[in-house]
């Protein structure tokens, strides 16, 4: 590590990763630190990486990292405790960035790409199944459980929703209605329509034989046999960093239930702080891989056009001079 940089990346994400390997390759002096905390970790593959689909998460960030390094980015392990705007020096830093060793850099830009926290349904199994038999994205696991008994847990209006969609890859659907409101007329026709099975009940856990999910137990002692559950979580940004940096959040709504929050950001990743921007999940709650990569490749562009009016208004000054 250096004691300064051009711009500091939070985040070796995809959407990191994607700015830092277009930064670097700008000749930008970029440092990106890592957690190492990936929110697709519980995952066995990505889909719908063109060109990488069926690969293992771990290796597209492997591979990323090494790419980065090669155009001489700083890549660590570590946390980003803290991150303040001081008054502008005269070679342009303006955040001083502390890291959980006791380090510290100075940057003239800051790039947040710490994702999103999937906040779960308190269900015994719920959490423990994550990311295997436990689902939330159709596009990213249905075509692995085409076919199979499905089971949709209700936790807000939206779950009738991911119920239809998920019969577009299996015609063995329920929608157990647990703690979500009661469907409309309209809902229940559409569900009818569909073929979808509906339950009332709340659920007291997941049930598994084998190692394997076969059903949903209801608090009657009713079970729902299924071979996989879809879950929708609350989707929250991870605040600590953007609190210290005084980044605004907004709640985002569907059907008037919110499902999470997020780092509101212009198209190219600028946010109400000067000098600090955002990509990936931070500020998208629904991008994938692909499109968190391809969102930080860019904000990588806009922040290096960024630099380079600051740097030609410094060499205007000098000229005049």
């Amino acid at each position: 590590m250096d004691n300064r940089y051009d711009v500091v990346v939070v985040g070796g994400g995809p959407a990191g990763l994607g700015a830092a390997l277009c930064l670097a390759r700008a000749r930008r002096t970029v440092l990106v630190v890592d957690a190492g905390a990936p929110r697709n970790d519980p995952a066995e593959h990505m889909h719908n990486y063109l060109g990488r689909d069926d690969d293992a998460p771990g290796a597209l960030l492997a591979d990323g990292r090494a790419e980065v390094s090669g155009y001489g980015a700083d890549v660590v392990d570590g946390t980003v405790v803290s991150a303040h705007a001081e008054e502008e020096s005269g070679d342009g830093d303006r955040f001083t960035v502390s890291l959980d060793d006791g380090r510290s850099v100075r940057a003239r830009r800051l790039l947040i790409t710490t994702g999103l926290v999937d906040e779960l349904p308190d269900v015994p199994g719920v959490a423990q199944r994550w990311g295997h038999d436990v689902l939330h994205c159709p596009y990213c696991h249905g075509w692995e459980w085409r076919d199979q008994p499905l089971a949709v847990l209700g936790t807000g209006p939206t779950a009738v929703q991911q119920a239809q969609l998920f019969r577009q890859w299996s015609d063995d659907i329920t929608f157990v209605q647990h703690r979500a409101p009661d469907p409309d007329d309209e809902e229940r026709e559409q569900l009818a329509a569909l073929g979808i099975g509906h339950t009332t009940g709340e659920v007291s856990s997941i049930e598994f034989a084998e190692d394997r999910i076969c059903g949903l137990r209801l608090a009657s002692g009713e079970l729902v046999p299924c071979r996989a559950v879809v879950v929708v979580p609350r989707f929250t940004v991870r605040s600590d960093l953007i609190d210290s940096l005084g980044l605004e959040t907004a709640e985002e709504e569907e059907k008037g239930h919110v499902v999470g929050t997020c780092v509101p950001s212009a198209p190219t990743g600028g946010t109400n702080v000067e000098g600090v921007y955002v990509a990936g999940n931070v500020t998208d709650l629904h991008a994938q891989v692909l499109a968190a990569a391809a969102a930080g490749l860019k904000t990588g562009t806009a922040i290096n056009t960024d630099l380079l009016d600051e740097d030609l208004g410094r060499a205007l000054a000098r000229r005049r001079a």
